[in-house]
């Protein structure tokens, strides 16, 4: 994870500086320029280091603070998804979804900012009227209604009493149309009354039935005043807006608003929860507004939203990324432990690393590795297997010493034995590329026989090795179901027998359904093959290497997360693994994805943050930044090692005012919008915030990978490799 050991050094030593020279045997010799006790101290840093994160304090969970946060926002986390739930889905019981108890209570405090309390209809029958003036229509909707047949009647009457139009429909609900109307003032008369069918012989089907028909109560009755006005729009100088006139209606009720109901609330809490995930606060803001929901429940849902992403993510984040100043890697030690990990691994591949070439750089984003090596007589996998071998024995390192900072390493095989292909066997065993002799027999087998005589003295006893061999391969795999052999390579001299073993698994969607594992198919293999070739293999110690041809790269390498460039599929950056289900949560897909791209963010502003500090963090979170929030918040936290309470404080207060503030500005905007006829910018002020969110996420993520996949030090790498050994790619 970059910059969690604070800033990070730049490695500015010359190629000279970096160089470590190799005796024949390919030993390490110390660095040119380091003194040895400077050599010591960092060796005795690392071990010291290693042993403290070795060891295990006994602790369980919850033990540190960090546990207990996580618990309050998974319970809270827990109780606000069940309200929703319960609510939208009337799983409380349907006197609660008709309840408006909510609405009522918060209009009578401070929090509700219209003039008046809420009018409580929750046992009464109203009916709900309002204007769609995209449609030009009055739309009217009962609630509350005795069981029975409902019956809408409605007059449109002007100033002067005449009336204008009516209707009448069989339903609780209905409109009309205001568009042939002309500029002026209008009166609204409704009644709605309820029939009893039950004790009649027919059914009710048309408004002629129910003429000679008592309601079953007194009919329900609402008349409140329309205005129609006709005005050229107000944003006509725009180029998306229609310049032509447009006619509005306004209507004019002087009773208070109802409250809204459980359900109700609730239906809507999953609106705005969708429409700050899919657009950010200031979006679910100006929807919740543009639909009249109350300002303190578009506050209380995003204020959730917030706290709970909060209080669950930043505690993983710390667990996970958090180091003690005793345990934080320098430069130095990182580099250290990367050169001490490729030389013992090395030695274990039977490589000989060019260490003049080898190129070591840390940045904000990566730690880029360059390896250039030789392949040896015991040499027996091909560059891209050489490559996850190095990787894995580095990202288990990393993963010990909590370093979480992508790796890219570029291994490249250079000298006499850079052309030899272990994938097909060419050029294994000989000396003179060109007078190689490839002989193939047998199932998947691809071995040489050609003489070399730093190899193989005795001719015969070498072609009774590989027969042996070959027969013992053939058999093994096909007494296996779940895998076959596609090919078999076969090196033996005085001193040692080494195989490389190519196979694939034979199930269908076997990528994802085969689960054994290399090792065990490895271990079994070496096993009969020293059962088997008994006197044959006499002193030579056998060597055998196993490839799943199907196996993924990040699988091989061990990484807990791969990233890679659509430019150059062969260029990686892997993530050491993380334990823990935190862990593996925060490496799948999704998480991981985020999480770069909040690290990334969270370092533009990294300075800010330095500067002004826990202040500074607050006015981050509440002020409406693009890509600000509380998640950025914490990582800029993180970054700047604030103590664990302070940032998780910063970021609840910043993001409570940052709710609160969009929640009742969003109803203002709304109510101005109204009141100059602005209506149509609502839903394009709804698009632009998607659109601005969307597109930052893409662009920072696209910046982001240009810097993390730069080429400077990967052509430098190349260029000097055909400069020494005159190899191009």
């Amino acid at each position: 994870m970059a910059g969690l050991d604070g800033d990070v050094e730049t490695d500015d030593s010359s190629p000279e500086e970096e160089s470590i020279p190799t005796d024949e045997a390919g030993e390490e010799e110390p660095v040119v320029g380091e003194p040895e006790e400077k050599r010591d101290r960092i060796s005795k840093e690392l071990a010291a280091i290693r042993k403290r994160r070795s060891s295990t304090d006994g602790r369980r969970f919850p033990a540190a603070t960090e546990d207990y946060v996580l618990l309050v926002g998974l319970g809270y986390g827990g109780l606000f998804l069940l309200l929703l739930l319960g609510l939208s889905s009337g799983a409380f019981g349907e006197e609660m979804s008709k309840s408006t108890w909510f609405d009522s209570s918060m209009s009578e405090t401070f929090f509700d900012i219209s003039e008046e309390v809420c009018e409580d209809r929750s046992k009464t029958p109203w009916v709900h009227v309002y204007v769609d003036n995209n449609a030009l229509t009055v739309k009217m909707r009962a609630y509350n209604l005795p069981d029975g047949v409902p019956m809408t009647e409605w007059v449109l009457s002007d100033a002067d009493g005449v009336e204008v139009s009516n209707g009448s429909v069989l339903k609780e609900y209905t409109f009309f149309s205001f568009a042939a109307e002309a500029a002026g003032e209008y009166k609204i008369d409704i009644d709605i009354s309820v029939y009893d069918e039950s004790k009649l012989d027919y059914k009710i089907v048309s408004v002629d039935n129910t003429t000679n028909l008592t309601p079953v109560k007194d009919p329900l009755e609402h008349s409140l005043d329309l205005t129609i006005a006709s005005e050229e729009n107000t944003m006509a100088f725009l180029p998306w807006v229609d310049a032509e006139t447009k006619k509005a209606g306004e209507l004019i009720d002087d009773g208070a608003r109802p409250c809204w109901n459980a359900a109700d609330l609730g239906n809507w809490g999953w609106v705005l929860m969708g429409a700050e995930l899919g657009g950010g606060r200031e979006t679910a803001m100006l929807t919740g507004g543009a639909a009249g929901v109350p300002a303190w429940y578009m506050a209380f849902v995003s204020l959730s939203l917030s706290a709970i992403s909060l209080l669950i993510l930043y505690p993983i984040m710390y667990k996970v990324y958090h180091r003690d100043s005793d345990d934080m890697l320098s430069h130095e030690h990182i580099e250290r432990l990367t050169r001490d990990t490729i030389r013992t691994t090395a030695e274990e591949l039977e490589l000989i690393i060019d260490w003049d070439l080898f190129g070591f750089k840390e940045r904000d984003l990566s730690i880029d590795i360059m390896v250039p090596y030789e392949n040896t007589s015991a040499t027996m996998l091909p560059s891209a297997d050489v490559r996850a071998e190095i990787l894995h024995k580095l990202l288990k390192e990393f993963t010990l010493f909590s370093v979480f900072k992508p790796v890219q390493i570029t291994a490249r095989a250079v000298g006499a034995t850079a052309s030899i292909d272990f994938d097909t066997g060419i050029g294994v065993g000989v000396d003179d590329m060109g007078e190689r002799d490839v002989v193939e027999s047998g199932q998947g087998a691809g071995h040489v026989v050609s003489d070399y005589s730093t190899f193989f003295r005795d001719l015969h006893i070498l072609s009774r090795v590989e027969d042996e061999v070959r027969d013992i391969l053939n058999d093994f795999f096909m007494l296996r179901s779940d895998v076959e052999l596609l090919m078999a390579t076969v090196v033996s001299d005085e001193e040692r027998l080494s195989i490389s073993v190519i196979y694939k698994p034979t199930m269908k969607l076997a990528i994802f359904r085969f689960k054994t594992k290399g090792d065990l198919i490895e271990d079994k293999l070496k096993a009969e093959l020293n059962n088997k070739l008994g006197e044959i293999l006499g002193e030579r110690k056998l060597y055998i290497r196993t490839r799943n041809n199907l196996e993924k790269f990040s699988k091989k390498a061990g990484a807990g997360r791969v990233e890679r460039t659509s430019s150059d599929p062969d260029r990686i950056a892997a993530v050491a693994r993380q334990g823990g289900i935190a862990g593996r949560m925060l490496q799948t897909k999704l998480f991981g994805d985020i999480l770069s791209t909040v690290e990334y963010t969270a370092n533009e502003k990294r300075d800010f943050i330095n500067r002004w500090g826990f202040w500074g963090l607050i006015v981050f979170v509440w002020i409406p930044f693009m890509a600000s929030g509380v998640l950025v918040g914490a990582m800029l936290g993180l970054l700047s090692r604030m103590n664990f309470m302070r940032v998780l404080l910063a970021c609840l207060f910043g993001g409570m005012v940052a709710s609160i503030t969009w929640a009742y500005t969003a109803e203002g905007i709304v109510t101005i919008m109204h009141k100059y006829k602005l209506e149509v910018m609502i839903p394009i002020a709804i698009i632009a915030f998607v659109g601005m969110a969307v597109l930052h996420m893409r662009s920072t993520k696209a910046r982001r990978q240009a810097e993390l996949f730069e080429d400077e030090m990967f052509n430098v790498f190349h260029a000097n490799i055909e400069e020494k050994y005159g190899i191009t790619d």
